[in-house]
């Protein structure tokens, strides 16, 4: 953030909480700082910090200035970074962190137009069913499903995405469909497992309201893309993404059960560690990927 403006300054000022910790960081005196801060004042016609020997306080005049002046200065902040990097290159070892299925469906063949496109880039795609740590494991970029772990995990979403519950025609042809929710205590699900968890509560919404079942089954994996084979193979019901199932659905292989209910909380987001420090090698791959996916229509049911 640059200081040289009266925008930059405030910011600067009201985040150190003090003339002296600000004059400090400007390697100016405090005196300096003050009078910087009277002019500034006099400019505006109104006060802004109220100040003690000690530290400062907002004024309303200051609060409202300060809110906007800190949201302006995020604004160009950004703007820089794009322009200063709309000529770079990218190049180096870009490591990429995605589920089983929607990797091997679907980045994996963005990966390589992209490295038709970029071939200074060498690129690691790393599948696994549990997000990998990013900082340990030196992950540029990952592919997850949902909710973020963290407030230190900046991200992007890329498209939007729900789960259905779905199955075979075979196995609705034995079972018969489930006229509501309260009824798939009746029948065989699949349910996956990610370590010692097992998700055997579903939680789907309808409009406005939403509801939760607990589920139980014969057949149960950490491995999503099995799980979806036995339901391909007949054995049960599944909560899925549409974004694998929307084709089986198109083929009747699957028939969606009970589609007024869904799991709303599973968009798809690049998620990564630093967003000032995003190198071009990575916000290049996050806009094309972004790009290909939207054009991916098909992945979505109507």
């Amino acid at each position: 953030m640059s200081v040289d403006s009266d925008l930059g300054f405030f910011v600067l000022l009201v985040r150190k909480g003090s003339l002296s910790a600000a004059a400090q960081e400007l390697n100016l005196s405090p005196p300096a700082v003050s009078k910087r801060l009277a002019k500034l004042e006099d400019r505006l016609g109104v006060r802004l910090l109220n100040r003690t020997t000690r530290r400062i306080s907002l004024t309303s005049e200051g609060d409202a200035y300060f809110q906007s002046a800190e949201q302006i200065m995020r604004q160009i902040d950004d703007l820089e970074q794009r322009v200063s990097h709309a000529s770079e290159t990218p190049t180096g070892l870009l490591r990429i962190n995605a589920t089983f299925g929607f990797g091997r469906e679907y980045v994996a063949p963005v990966v390589s137009e992209f490295s038709h496109l970029y071939p200074e880039v060498e690129v690691q795609l790393l599948l696994t069913d549990i997000p990998m740590n990013m900082v340990e494991e030196g992950i540029d970029l990952g592919i997850r499903f949902g909710g973020l772990p963290n407030s230190r995990i900046r991200a992007r979403k890329l498209q939007g995405n729900r789960r259905f519950l779905c199955a075979a025609p075979s196995y609705l042809e034995r079972h018969g469909m489930p006229r509501n929710l309260s009824e798939l205590i009746n029948h065989n699900c699949i349910i996956l497992r990610q370590n010692t968890d097992v998700h055997d509560v579903w939680k789907l919404q309808r409009g406005q309201h939403s509801e939760t079942v607990k589920v139980h089954g014969t057949l149960s994996s950490n491995d999503g893309e099995i799980a979806l084979q036995w339901v391909l193979d007949g054995h049960g019901i599944m909560m899925r993404s549409e974004w694998d199932i929307a084709r089986h659905v198109e083929e009747d292989r699957l028939h969606l059960v009970l589609p007024q209910y869904a799991h709303v909380d599973a968009d798809i987001y690049a998620v990564y560690p630093e967003r000032h420090n995003l190198s071009a090698k990575v916000r290049i791959f996050i806009d094309f990927l972004h790009r290909k996916l939207r054009e991916t229509s098909t992945a979505r049911i109507q």
